[in-house]
Protein backbone atom coordinates (compact mmCIF):
# COMPACT_ATOMS: atom_id res chain seq x y z
CA UNK A 1 0.00 0.00 0.00
CA UNK A 2 1.54 3.03 -1.05
CA UNK A 3 1.02 6.71 -0.68
CA UNK A 4 -0.90 8.83 -3.11
CA UNK A 5 -0.25 12.45 -3.89
CA UNK A 6 -0.67 15.26 -6.29
CA UNK A 7 1.18 15.29 -9.59
CA UNK A 8 3.66 17.84 -8.30
CA UNK A 9 4.50 15.47 -5.45
CA UNK A 10 4.84 12.48 -7.73
CA UNK A 11 1.93 10.17 -7.60
CA UNK A 12 1.51 7.30 -5.17
CA UNK A 13 1.46 3.64 -5.34
CA UNK A 14 -0.14 1.95 -2.67
CA UNK A 15 -1.11 -1.44 -1.26
CA UNK A 16 0.10 -0.58 0.54
CA UNK A 17 -2.18 1.94 0.44
CA UNK A 18 -1.60 5.87 0.87
CA UNK A 19 -2.56 9.45 -0.11
CA UNK A 20 -4.70 11.18 -2.64
CA UNK A 21 -4.38 10.05 -6.20
CA UNK A 22 -3.75 12.47 -9.03
CA UNK A 23 -4.32 12.04 -12.68
CA UNK A 24 -2.34 12.24 -15.84
CA UNK A 25 -3.35 14.16 -18.86
CA UNK A 26 -4.75 12.15 -21.69
CA UNK A 27 -2.62 12.96 -24.72
CA UNK A 28 -4.03 13.55 -28.13
CA UNK A 29 -1.10 11.77 -29.74
CA UNK A 30 -1.42 8.17 -30.81
CA UNK A 31 0.47 5.66 -28.67
CA UNK A 32 3.40 5.39 -31.01
CA UNK A 33 7.13 5.58 -30.63
CA UNK A 34 7.18 8.53 -33.03
CA UNK A 35 5.02 10.77 -30.85
CA UNK A 36 6.85 14.03 -30.19
CA UNK A 37 7.58 15.24 -26.66
CA UNK A 38 5.03 18.01 -27.15
CA UNK A 39 2.36 15.50 -28.11
CA UNK A 40 3.24 13.33 -25.14
CA UNK A 41 2.89 16.23 -22.69
CA UNK A 42 0.33 15.66 -20.00
CA UNK A 43 -2.20 18.33 -19.17
CA UNK A 44 -3.64 18.63 -15.70
CA UNK A 45 -7.08 17.06 -15.30
CA UNK A 46 -7.48 17.12 -11.54
CA UNK A 47 -7.37 14.20 -9.16
CA UNK A 48 -8.51 10.70 -9.88
CA UNK A 49 -10.87 10.74 -6.94
CA UNK A 50 -12.32 7.40 -7.98
CA UNK A 51 -8.97 5.89 -7.02
CA UNK A 52 -9.01 7.78 -3.73
CA UNK A 53 -12.31 6.06 -2.99
CA UNK A 54 -11.15 2.63 -4.13
CA UNK A 55 -7.95 2.80 -2.14
CA UNK A 56 -9.84 3.76 0.99
CA UNK A 57 -12.33 0.94 0.40
CA UNK A 58 -9.43 -1.49 -0.02
CA UNK A 59 -7.85 -0.29 3.25
CA UNK A 60 -11.19 -0.54 5.07
CA UNK A 61 -11.70 -4.08 3.75
CA UNK A 62 -8.25 -5.11 4.97
CA UNK A 63 -8.90 -3.45 8.34
CA UNK A 64 -12.17 -5.34 8.83
CA UNK A 65 -10.42 -8.51 7.71
CA UNK A 66 -7.91 -8.13 10.53
CA UNK A 67 -10.46 -6.95 13.08
CA UNK A 68 -13.12 -9.60 12.49
CA UNK A 69 -12.05 -12.22 9.96
CA UNK A 70 -8.76 -13.80 11.05
CA UNK A 71 -7.12 -15.32 14.12
CA UNK A 72 -6.04 -12.40 16.33
CA UNK A 73 -4.42 -12.92 19.74
CA UNK A 74 -5.84 -9.74 21.24
CA UNK A 75 -9.38 -11.19 21.14
CA UNK A 76 -10.58 -13.85 23.62
CA UNK A 77 -9.66 -17.28 22.35
CA UNK A 78 -7.17 -15.75 19.94
CA UNK A 79 -9.63 -15.69 17.07
CA UNK A 80 -11.69 -12.70 15.97
CA UNK A 81 -13.85 -14.99 13.82
CA UNK A 82 -15.39 -16.47 16.96
CA UNK A 83 -16.17 -13.02 18.31
CA UNK A 84 -17.89 -11.88 15.09
CA UNK A 85 -19.41 -15.06 13.63
CA UNK A 86 -21.86 -13.05 11.53
CA UNK A 87 -19.15 -10.97 9.84
CA UNK A 88 -16.35 -13.52 9.58
CA UNK A 89 -17.80 -15.49 6.63
CA UNK A 90 -17.47 -12.28 4.61
CA UNK A 91 -14.49 -10.48 6.12
CA UNK A 92 -12.31 -13.60 5.95
CA UNK A 93 -11.94 -12.74 2.26
CA UNK A 94 -10.70 -9.24 3.04
CA UNK A 95 -7.25 -10.19 1.77
CA UNK A 96 -8.68 -9.40 -1.67
CA UNK A 97 -8.32 -5.75 -0.68
CA UNK A 98 -4.56 -6.25 -1.06
CA UNK A 99 -5.06 -7.45 -4.63
CA UNK A 100 -7.04 -4.28 -5.32
CA UNK A 101 -4.20 -2.25 -3.84
CA UNK A 102 -1.70 -3.90 -6.17
CA UNK A 103 -3.91 -3.22 -9.19
CA UNK A 104 -4.22 0.43 -8.20
CA UNK A 105 -0.47 0.60 -7.58
CA UNK A 106 0.28 -0.69 -11.07
CA UNK A 107 -1.98 2.04 -12.47
CA UNK A 108 -0.74 4.93 -10.35
CA UNK A 109 2.97 4.11 -10.25
CA UNK A 110 3.12 3.93 -14.03
CA UNK A 111 1.31 7.26 -14.12
CA UNK A 112 3.86 8.69 -11.69
CA UNK A 113 6.93 7.31 -13.47
CA UNK A 114 5.92 8.34 -16.99
CA UNK A 115 8.33 10.98 -18.28
CA UNK A 116 10.35 11.04 -15.08
CA UNK A 117 14.02 10.34 -14.52
CA UNK A 118 14.94 7.51 -12.15
CA UNK A 119 16.19 9.89 -9.45
CA UNK A 120 12.99 11.94 -9.47
CA UNK A 121 10.93 8.78 -9.24
CA UNK A 122 12.96 7.44 -6.31
CA UNK A 123 12.71 10.73 -4.41
CA UNK A 124 8.95 10.88 -4.91
CA UNK A 125 8.50 7.31 -3.65
CA UNK A 126 10.69 7.93 -0.63
CA UNK A 127 8.73 11.03 0.34
CA UNK A 128 5.40 9.29 0.00
CA UNK A 129 6.29 6.08 1.83
CA UNK A 130 8.85 6.55 4.55
CA UNK A 131 7.74 9.40 6.87
CA UNK A 132 4.42 7.76 7.76
CA UNK A 133 6.00 4.31 7.72
CA UNK A 134 8.65 5.27 10.27
CA UNK A 135 5.94 6.62 12.55
CA UNK A 136 4.00 3.39 12.14
CA UNK A 137 7.04 1.30 13.08
CA UNK A 138 7.77 3.44 16.15
CA UNK A 139 4.13 3.35 17.28
CA UNK A 140 4.17 -0.41 16.92
CA UNK A 141 7.33 -0.60 19.02
CA UNK A 142 5.83 1.71 21.66
CA UNK A 143 2.72 -0.45 21.89
CA UNK A 144 4.82 -3.56 22.32
CA UNK A 145 6.99 -2.04 25.03
CA UNK A 146 4.25 -0.19 26.91
CA UNK A 147 1.59 -2.89 26.90
CA UNK A 148 3.57 -6.07 26.29
CA UNK A 149 1.33 -6.68 23.30
CA UNK A 150 3.87 -8.75 21.44
CA UNK A 151 2.72 -11.11 18.71
CA UNK A 152 5.11 -14.02 18.11
CA UNK A 153 5.82 -15.21 14.58
CA UNK A 154 6.92 -18.79 15.12
CA UNK A 155 9.26 -20.50 17.61
CA UNK A 156 12.30 -18.31 16.88
CA UNK A 157 10.57 -15.01 17.40
CA UNK A 158 12.72 -11.88 17.49
CA UNK A 159 12.03 -9.36 20.20
CA UNK A 160 10.73 -5.88 19.31
CA UNK A 161 14.08 -4.12 19.61
CA UNK A 162 15.80 -6.72 17.44
CA UNK A 163 13.19 -6.15 14.76
CA UNK A 164 13.33 -2.37 14.90
CA UNK A 165 16.30 -1.50 12.69
CA UNK A 166 15.50 -3.92 9.84
CA UNK A 167 11.89 -2.75 9.85
CA UNK A 168 12.90 0.91 9.66
CA UNK A 169 14.58 0.15 6.33
CA UNK A 170 11.46 -1.60 4.95
CA UNK A 171 13.84 -4.40 3.90
CA UNK A 172 13.02 -6.73 6.79
CA UNK A 173 11.67 -9.47 4.55
CA UNK A 174 14.83 -9.49 2.46
CA UNK A 175 17.27 -9.68 5.37
CA UNK A 176 15.30 -12.39 7.17
CA UNK A 177 13.98 -10.27 10.02
CA UNK A 178 10.40 -10.50 11.22
CA UNK A 179 7.82 -7.80 10.65
CA UNK A 180 6.70 -5.34 13.30
CA UNK A 181 3.20 -5.62 11.84
CA UNK A 182 1.75 -8.31 9.63
CA UNK A 183 0.74 -5.90 6.85
CA UNK A 184 4.33 -4.79 6.26
CA UNK A 185 4.91 -7.74 3.92
CA UNK A 186 2.88 -5.89 1.28
CA UNK A 187 5.16 -2.87 1.51
CA UNK A 188 8.13 -5.05 0.65
CA UNK A 189 6.21 -6.38 -2.35
CA UNK A 190 5.53 -2.80 -3.41
CA UNK A 191 9.21 -1.99 -2.99
CA UNK A 192 10.07 -4.77 -5.44
CA UNK A 193 7.67 -3.22 -7.93
CA UNK A 194 9.16 0.24 -7.48
CA UNK A 195 12.65 -1.08 -8.19
CA UNK A 196 11.45 -2.65 -11.45
CA UNK A 197 9.73 0.59 -12.48
CA UNK A 198 12.78 2.68 -11.53
CA UNK A 199 14.86 0.49 -13.85
CA UNK A 200 12.20 0.89 -16.51
CA UNK A 201 12.50 4.68 -16.30
CA UNK A 202 16.17 4.34 -17.29
CA UNK A 203 15.07 2.66 -20.50
CA UNK A 204 12.48 5.36 -21.11
CA UNK A 205 8.76 4.72 -20.79
CA UNK A 206 6.63 4.74 -23.94
CA UNK A 207 3.44 2.95 -24.89
CA UNK A 208 5.22 0.33 -27.00
CA UNK A 209 7.88 -0.28 -24.38
CA UNK A 210 5.19 -0.61 -21.72
CA UNK A 211 3.50 -3.37 -23.68
CA UNK A 212 6.85 -5.12 -24.17
CA UNK A 213 7.79 -4.68 -20.50
CA UNK A 214 4.43 -5.99 -19.27
CA UNK A 215 4.46 -8.97 -21.62
CA UNK A 216 8.03 -9.90 -20.76
CA UNK A 217 7.50 -9.48 -17.02
CA UNK A 218 4.38 -11.63 -17.00
CA UNK A 219 5.84 -14.43 -19.12
CA UNK A 220 9.24 -14.52 -17.45
CA UNK A 221 7.61 -14.57 -14.01
CA UNK A 222 5.84 -17.77 -15.08
CA UNK A 223 9.09 -19.19 -16.46
CA UNK A 224 10.80 -18.34 -13.17
CA UNK A 225 8.12 -20.24 -11.29
CA UNK A 226 8.53 -23.21 -13.61
CA UNK A 227 12.32 -23.21 -13.25
CA UNK A 228 12.19 -23.06 -9.47
CA UNK A 229 15.07 -20.58 -9.55
CA UNK A 230 14.53 -18.62 -6.36
CA UNK A 231 16.50 -15.54 -7.46
CA UNK A 232 14.33 -15.08 -10.54
CA UNK A 233 11.15 -15.72 -8.57
CA UNK A 234 12.11 -13.01 -6.10
CA UNK A 235 13.25 -10.45 -8.69
CA UNK A 236 10.26 -10.97 -10.97
CA UNK A 237 7.76 -10.98 -8.10
CA UNK A 238 5.95 -13.90 -9.73
CA UNK A 239 3.15 -14.21 -7.15
CA UNK A 240 1.84 -10.67 -7.59
CA UNK A 241 3.14 -9.74 -11.05
CA UNK A 242 -0.32 -10.34 -12.62
CA UNK A 243 -1.90 -7.64 -10.47
CA UNK A 244 0.79 -5.02 -11.10
CA UNK A 245 0.85 -5.78 -14.83
CA UNK A 246 -2.93 -5.53 -15.05
CA UNK A 247 -2.85 -2.21 -13.19
CA UNK A 248 -0.32 -0.89 -15.70
CA UNK A 249 -2.56 -2.09 -18.51
CA UNK A 250 -5.56 -0.31 -17.04
CA UNK A 251 -3.54 2.91 -16.97
CA UNK A 252 -2.61 2.53 -20.65
CA UNK A 253 -6.29 2.11 -21.50
CA UNK A 254 -7.21 5.08 -19.32
CA UNK A 255 -4.63 7.24 -21.05
CA UNK A 256 -4.78 6.04 -24.66
CA UNK A 257 -8.12 4.28 -24.99
CA UNK A 258 -8.95 0.64 -25.61
CA UNK A 259 -6.33 -1.56 -27.24
CA UNK A 260 -6.93 -5.24 -27.88
CA UNK A 261 -3.34 -6.22 -27.03
CA UNK A 262 -3.53 -4.46 -23.68
CA UNK A 263 -6.90 -6.06 -22.92
CA UNK A 264 -5.42 -9.46 -23.72
CA UNK A 265 -2.56 -8.82 -21.29
CA UNK A 266 -5.10 -7.84 -18.65
CA UNK A 267 -7.10 -11.01 -19.35
CA UNK A 268 -3.96 -13.13 -19.01
CA UNK A 269 -3.13 -11.35 -15.76
CA UNK A 270 -6.66 -11.99 -14.48
CA UNK A 271 -6.40 -15.71 -15.25
CA UNK A 272 -3.03 -16.02 -13.52
CA UNK A 273 -4.19 -13.91 -10.58
CA UNK A 274 -7.25 -16.13 -10.06
CA UNK A 275 -5.15 -19.28 -10.32
CA UNK A 276 -2.48 -18.07 -7.91
CA UNK A 277 -5.01 -16.86 -5.36
CA UNK A 278 -6.89 -20.14 -5.41
CA UNK A 279 -3.75 -22.29 -5.31
CA UNK A 280 -1.95 -20.39 -2.57
CA UNK A 281 -4.84 -19.01 -0.49
CA UNK A 282 -7.38 -21.83 -0.75
CA UNK A 283 -5.52 -24.17 1.65
CA UNK A 284 -6.24 -21.58 4.36
CA UNK A 285 -9.97 -21.86 3.60
CA UNK A 286 -10.46 -25.63 3.57
CA UNK A 287 -13.20 -25.29 6.20
CA UNK A 288 -15.20 -23.36 3.59
CA UNK A 289 -15.11 -25.36 0.33
CA UNK A 290 -17.13 -22.70 -1.47
CA UNK A 291 -14.01 -20.52 -1.20
CA UNK A 292 -12.88 -22.29 -4.36
CA UNK A 293 -15.47 -20.17 -6.17
CA UNK A 294 -15.56 -17.07 -3.98
CA UNK A 295 -11.84 -16.29 -4.30
CA UNK A 296 -11.76 -16.10 -8.13
CA UNK A 297 -15.09 -14.28 -8.06
CA UNK A 298 -13.54 -11.69 -5.75
CA UNK A 299 -10.50 -11.31 -8.00
CA UNK A 300 -12.86 -10.84 -10.95
CA UNK A 301 -14.75 -8.11 -9.10
CA UNK A 302 -11.61 -6.09 -8.37
CA UNK A 303 -10.54 -6.41 -12.02
CA UNK A 304 -13.97 -5.24 -13.18
CA UNK A 305 -13.81 -2.26 -10.83
CA UNK A 306 -10.48 -1.22 -12.30
CA UNK A 307 -11.88 -1.70 -15.80
CA UNK A 308 -14.56 0.86 -14.89
CA UNK A 309 -11.82 3.28 -13.84
CA UNK A 310 -9.82 2.65 -17.02
CA UNK A 311 -12.82 3.31 -19.25
CA UNK A 312 -13.72 6.52 -17.34
CA UNK A 313 -17.01 5.10 -16.07
CA UNK A 314 -16.27 6.23 -12.52
CA UNK A 315 -15.17 9.72 -13.50
CA UNK A 316 -18.38 11.12 -11.99
CA UNK A 317 -16.75 10.68 -8.56
CA UNK A 318 -15.44 14.23 -8.38
CA UNK A 319 -16.53 15.52 -4.96
CA UNK A 320 -13.50 17.26 -3.45
CA UNK A 321 -14.17 15.75 -0.04
CA UNK A 322 -13.25 12.33 -1.40
CA UNK A 323 -9.62 13.44 -1.46
CA UNK A 324 -9.53 13.08 2.32
CA UNK A 325 -10.26 9.37 1.97
CA UNK A 326 -7.17 8.95 -0.18
CA UNK A 327 -5.06 10.90 2.30
CA UNK A 328 -6.09 8.59 5.15
CA UNK A 329 -5.50 5.35 3.30
CA UNK A 330 -1.78 4.79 3.83
CA UNK A 331 -1.64 5.71 7.55
CA UNK A 332 -4.79 3.66 8.15
CA UNK A 333 -3.23 0.65 6.51
CA UNK A 334 -0.05 1.04 8.55
CA UNK A 335 -1.47 1.46 12.05
CA UNK A 336 -4.85 -0.29 12.23
CA UNK A 337 -3.39 -3.47 13.72
CA UNK A 338 -1.41 -1.50 16.29
CA UNK A 339 -4.65 0.17 17.38
CA UNK A 340 -6.42 -3.18 17.68
CA UNK A 341 -3.69 -4.92 19.62
CA UNK A 342 -3.33 -1.99 22.01
CA UNK A 343 -6.96 -1.31 22.83
CA UNK A 344 -8.94 -4.54 22.52
CA UNK A 345 -7.60 -6.11 25.75
CA UNK A 346 -8.26 -2.85 27.63
CA UNK A 347 -11.72 -2.08 26.26
CA UNK A 348 -13.35 -5.49 26.00
CA UNK A 349 -13.74 -6.04 29.77
CA UNK A 350 -15.79 -2.82 29.93
CA UNK A 351 -17.61 -2.70 26.58
CA UNK A 352 -19.48 -4.99 24.23
CA UNK A 353 -17.79 -6.41 21.15
CA UNK A 354 -19.62 -4.10 18.72
CA UNK A 355 -18.80 -1.03 20.78
CA UNK A 356 -15.15 -2.09 20.85
CA UNK A 357 -15.16 -2.59 17.08
CA UNK A 358 -16.64 0.88 16.59
CA UNK A 359 -14.01 2.44 18.86
CA UNK A 360 -11.24 0.64 16.96
CA UNK A 361 -12.46 1.90 13.60
CA UNK A 362 -12.93 5.49 14.77
CA UNK A 363 -9.63 5.43 16.65
CA UNK A 364 -7.74 4.12 13.63
CA UNK A 365 -9.27 6.80 11.41
CA UNK A 366 -8.45 9.60 13.86
CA UNK A 367 -4.89 8.34 14.28
CA UNK A 368 -4.51 8.15 10.50
CA UNK A 369 -5.66 11.74 10.11
CA UNK A 370 -3.24 12.94 12.78
CA UNK A 371 -0.34 11.09 11.15
CA UNK A 372 -1.16 12.68 7.81
CA UNK A 373 -1.49 16.21 9.20
CA UNK A 374 1.28 16.15 11.80
CA UNK A 375 3.83 13.89 10.11
CA UNK A 376 3.34 13.37 6.38
CA UNK A 377 2.70 16.96 5.31
CA UNK A 378 5.44 18.60 7.41
CA UNK A 379 7.97 15.89 6.53
CA UNK A 380 7.33 16.29 2.83
CA UNK A 381 7.60 20.07 3.03
CA UNK A 382 10.86 19.73 4.93
CA UNK A 383 12.49 16.97 2.89
CA UNK A 384 11.31 17.60 -0.66
CA UNK A 385 13.41 20.71 -1.44
CA UNK A 386 16.46 19.21 0.25
CA UNK A 387 16.24 15.93 -1.61
CA UNK A 388 15.64 17.69 -4.91
CA UNK A 389 18.61 19.96 -4.29
CA UNK A 390 20.81 16.96 -3.49
CA UNK A 391 19.63 15.23 -6.66
CA UNK A 392 20.33 18.34 -8.74
CA UNK A 393 23.83 18.58 -7.29
CA UNK A 394 24.56 14.94 -8.14
CA UNK A 395 23.42 15.54 -11.71
CA UNK A 396 25.48 18.71 -12.00
CA UNK A 397 28.61 16.97 -10.77
CA UNK A 398 27.97 14.07 -13.14
CA UNK A 399 27.73 16.42 -16.12
CA UNK A 400 30.49 19.05 -15.72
Amino acid sequence: MDAGTTRSEAVPGDAAPSGAVPTEAVPTATPSEEASPAQAERRAMGRLRELDVLRFVAAAVVMLHHYTGVPAPEWPGGNARRIFPGLAPFTRYGFLGVELFFLISGFVILLSAWGRKPGDFVVSRFLRLFPAYWVGVLLSLAAYLAFDSWVPFGPNTDGPLKRLLPNLTMLQEGVGSQRMEVVYWTLYVELHFYVLIALFTWWGITFNRCVAFMTGWLLFSVFALESGENFLKVVLLWRYAPFFVAGMGFFLIYRYGSNILVWLLIALSWALGCYYDVKYNFPDFTAAPHSLYIIPAGVTVVFLIMALVATHRLSWLRWRGLTLLGLLTYPLYLIHQTVSRTFVPRLLPHMGRWEVLAVLIVGALVASYLIHVLIERPAQRLLRPRLKAALARIRAESNP
